[in-house]
């Protein structure tokens, strides 16, 4: 039966290491381009797990991690659906292959929605791939409005 913790500074590799993998799971760019990701994001999660606006969460079993997650809160300015200065955003859910079909996406999940909970957030967001979306639906989530403008 897996455990769960929470991350350190120290597993901030390991973290950039599985939002690379969940990215090239998904197909969705060129390893060059993860591999530029990898650079500019591990020092970015290293800072955020340590002044706390990321809270990693992990399940391991025989010293392995088998899947993680995390919540990053986000700055935003109070709203109608809320009076709090920010938002949860849920990011970087991966399980390695071989655990996968375990439930532990769902458990994961279950520990970063009641850490957001635990740190005050009222709204959680996140932007879900076509894997995730089936496992975020079942758990109540909905899709939003949001748009997206990127420069070229």
């Amino acid at each position: 039966m897996p455990t769960l913790r929470r991350a350190t500074v120290d597993d901030a590799s390991l973290i950039t290491q599985h939002r690379h993998l969940m990215f090239a799971d998904n197909d969705f760019t060129t390893e060059e381009r993860l591999n530029e990701m990898d650079h500019a994001f591990e020092p970015w999660v290293r800072a955020a797990l340590a002044d706390g606006t990321y809270v990693g969460l992990f399940l391991e079993e025989d010293s392995r991690v088998l899947s993680g997650g995390g919540v990053y809160l986000m700055p935003f300015p109070p709203h109608w659906m809320h009076d709090e200065p920010f938002r949860a955003y849920l990011l970087n859910f991966y399980t390695a292959p071989e655990a996968r079909g375990r439930g532990l996406a769902k458990q994961i999940l279950q520990a970063a929605v009641d850490a957001a909970h635990e740190l005050g957030a009222s709204v959680i967001t996140l932007h879900a791939s076509r894997f995730g979306q089936p496992i975020y639906e079942k758990f109540g989530f909905k899709h939003s409005v949001e748009m997206m403008l990127r420069k070229q």
